[in-house]
C-alpha cells in the first residue's frame, strides 16, 4: 500500500516537471530553469504525501491487529464456552452437598426366568441343585417372573486436598429373602446388601485403601485392582456362571499402583466355610463340632462355620497397553473341635489355591475375550455352582476337597446399540473319600449308593464331580439419550451336572434355562 502511494506522488511531481520543460521548449529552447519556489512547493507537496500514506498504513496496521485480537478473542470464548457445557454437562451428573459430589446409578429391572427342572429359584440359579430323576422336580419345569435383581447405588466423593481423595459406594438390590417375601399376594421382597464400603486415595504414594463389603480381591478386574471396575459376565442370572471366581463379602484391603500400569494389593476378608457331611457321618469314631446356629444379627435358620483367621488373598495386575492380566493367591484357615472332655481340643487344616485371568481386545471396541480360572483345596465358596469346600476324615479332621474352576467367552460389540456374547464354563471337584470299618464317608465316595438317581422317589446321594454350562446371549439397547438408556436382553443357558460313581452308576441331570430382560438406566 505504502509503495503505491510513494509511486503516485512521484508520478504527480515528475508531470509537473515535464509540463514545465515541455512548455519551455517551445518559447525558449536554449534552457530549462526551475525556480526555488515551484520546487519547495514540490517537496512540501510530497512530504504531506509521505505523511498521509504513514497515517492511512498505521491505520491499516492497527485495523489488522484488531481482527487478529478479535479471532483470538472469540476463539477463546469458544474454548471456554464449550469447557463450560462440558463441565456443566459432567457437574449435572452429580448431585453436591457440603463440597462432596454425590452420583446416583442403578436400574430398573423386570425379568422372566424358564427352567426345563424346578429348582426353586428366582433369578438366581442353583447349579448344585439341578434336581435328579429321584426328584419329582426333576420332571417339572418352572416359569415366574420377577422384578428383584433391580439395583440402586450412591456413590459420594471428595477431595481432602489435590493427592487424597475420599469415597463412600453403597449398592443394593431386592434379592433379599426374608419369611414374608413370598410368592403369594404381597411379595414384599426386601432389600439386600450388595456392597457397602469406605476408600482412600493418596495419588503421590500412588497407595489405595478400601474397607467394608465389595466384591472379592480374586474377582477378575477389567482396569488395575480398581473398586466398580469388576469384569463380571453380561448374563442376566444373578448368580452368574459356573466357573465364574467371585465373591461379595467384607473386607481390608490396601493396593499399591506403580504409574497406573502395575498394581499389587492384599485383602484380609470374611471367612465362612461350606461343608459336605457324609449320610454315614454319624458312624464315623470321631464327632466334630464345626459350625454354631446363627445367633444375634443373623437368621436363625443359618448357621456359621468357626473360622477365626480371615481368608487372606493377594493380587497381581497388569495394564501394559495390550489388555488386562491378573494372578493371585488365596490362603484360608479351616477350623474344628474335636474328641470329647479332657482330650477335646481345637485343629486347624489349611487350604487355598491360586487363579489367573485376563480381557484382550482382539479386535478394539468390537470383539473381547475374558478368561478366569483357579485351582486350589477347599475353595468351593468361592465359585458360583457352590460346591463344598471340606469334608471330613474318620478321624474328625477336615479335609480341604481339590477343585479348579475355568470360565471363557467372547463379547461382540456389533454397534453402539447392540452387544452379543458367549460364554462357556466349569466347575470341578476330585473326590475326598474315606472308609471306616467298611463305612463310607468323606465325599465322592464310589461306596455312596446312586441306585435310585433315575427313579422318581429312589434313593440318591449323588455327589456332585462336575458342573460345566455353555451360555449365549445378547443385549439390545434401544433408547440411549438424555433420559438414561433402555436395553432388552435375552440368555439362554445349558447346564449339566455330573456326579461321582457310586453304586448304581454315575446320574446325571440337565437343566436348559431361557432368561429375558428389560431394563432402564436413569442415571
Amino acid at each position: 500500500m505504502r509503495s503505491k502511494l510513494l509511486t503516485a506522488a512521484i508520478a504527480a511531481g515528475l508531470g509537473v516537471a515535464s509540463f514545465t520543460a515541455m512548455a519551455a521548449t517551445k518559447t525558449q529552447p536554449a534552457k530549462v530553469t526551475v525556480d526555488a519556489a515551484t520546487l519547495q512547493q514540490l517537496q512540501a507537496q510530497l512530504a504531506a504525501l509521505q505523511a498521509k500514506v504513514a497515517e492511512l498504513e498505521s491505520k491499516q496496521e492497527a485495523q489488522a491487529d484488531a481482527q487478529v485480537e478479535t479471532a483470538k478473542t472469540v476463539n477463546e470464548v469458544q474454548v471456554t464456552a464449550s469447557d463450560a457445557v462440558a463441565a456443566a454437562k459432567k457437574s449435572s451428573d452429580k448431585l453436591s452437598y457440603k463440597g462432596v459430589n454425590l452420583t446416583l446409578g442403578g436400574f430398573l429391572a423386570a425379568e422372566t426366568i424358564y427352567r426345563t427342572h424346578g429348582e426353586g429359584a428366582d433369578v438366581a440359579s442353583n447349579f448344585n441343585a439341578i434336581p435328579f430323576k429321584n426328584s419329582p422336580t426333576g420332571h417339572t419345569a418352572e416359569s415366574r417372573f420377577s422384578a428383584r435383581q433391580s439395583r440402586v447405588s450412591l456413590l459420594a466423593q471428595g477431595d481432602i486436598d489435590p493427592n487424597t481423595h475420599v469415597a463412600g459406594y453403597i449398592e443394593a438390590d431386592f434379592l433379599g429373602g426374608a419369611q414374608t417375601a413370598n410368592q403369594n399376594e404381597s411379595n414384599s421382597f426386601n432389600p439386600r446388601e450388595r456392597n457397602v464400603y469406605m476408600t482412600v486415595d493418596w495419588d503421590n504414594p500412588g497407595l489405595h485403601l478400601l474397607a467394608g463389603q465389595n466384591w472379592s480381591l480374586l474377582t477378575l478386574n477389567s482396569k488395575g485392582i480398581t473398586p466398580r471396575t469388576e469384569a463380571a459376565p453380561p448374563q442376566i442370572d444373578a448368580q452368574y456362571l459356573p466357573g465364574f471366581s467371585w465373591a461379595r463379602q467384607t473386607q481390608i484391603r490396601l493396593v499399591k499402583d506403580f504409574g497406573k500400569q502395575y498394581w499389587l494389593g492384599i485383602s484380609l476378608e470374611n471367612p465362612q466355610t461350606t461343608f459336605y457331611v457324609s449320610p454315614n457321618q454319624a458312624k464315623a469314631p470321631v464327632q466334630s463340632i464345626y459350625n454354631t446356629p446363627a445367633g444375634s444379627g443373623y437368621d436363625s435358620a443359618n448357621t456359621l462355620s468357626l473360622n477365626h483367621i480371615p481368608d487372606v488373598i493377594v493380587k497381581f495386575a497388569a495394564d501394559p497397553g495390550f489388555g488386562h492380566y491378573e494372578i493371585f493367591g488365596l490362603g484360608r484357615a479351616f477350623y474344628n473341635r474335636y474328641n470329647s472332655g479332657t482330650g477335646a481340643s481345637n485343629h486347624n487344616v489349611y487350604g487355598g489355591g491360586f487363579g489367573v485371568g485376563m480381557l484382550l481386545p482382539l479386535v478394539d471396541k468390537v470383539l473381547d475375550f475374558q478368561f478366569s480360572g483357579m485351582q486350589g483345596r477347599g475353595i468351593g465358596r468361592y465359585g458360583s455352582a457352590q460346591l463344598p469346600d471340606v469334608t471330613f476324615k474318620p478321624n474328625g479332621e477336615i479335609a480341604p476337597i481339590k477343585e479348579n474352576m475355568l470360565l471363557a467367552g467372547l463379547t461382540w460389540h456389533t454397534s453402539p446399540d447392540l452387544d452379543i456374547y458367549a460364554f462357556g464354563g466349569r466347575e470341578r471337584e476330585q473326590k475326598e473319600d474315606y472308609t471306616y470299618n467298611g463305612v463310607a464317608l468323606g465325599y465322592g465316595n464310589k461306596a455312596y449308593n446312586n441306585a435310585g438317581c433315575d427313579i422318581e422317589g429312589g434313593s440318591c446321594v449323588g455327589n456332585t464331580r462336575q458342573l460345566w454350562n455353555g451360555t449365549l446371549g445378547f443385549w439390545w439397547k434401544f433408547y440411549q439419550g438424555k433420559f438414561g438408556k433402555a436395553q432388552f436382553g435375552a440368555q439362554y443357558s445349558h447346564t449339566v451336572r455330573e456326579a461321582f460313581e457310586g453304586v448304581g452308576g454315575s446320574p446325571k441331570a440337565k437343566e436348559d434355562m431361557v432368561f429375558t430382560s428389560f431394563r432402564y438406566y436413569p442415571f
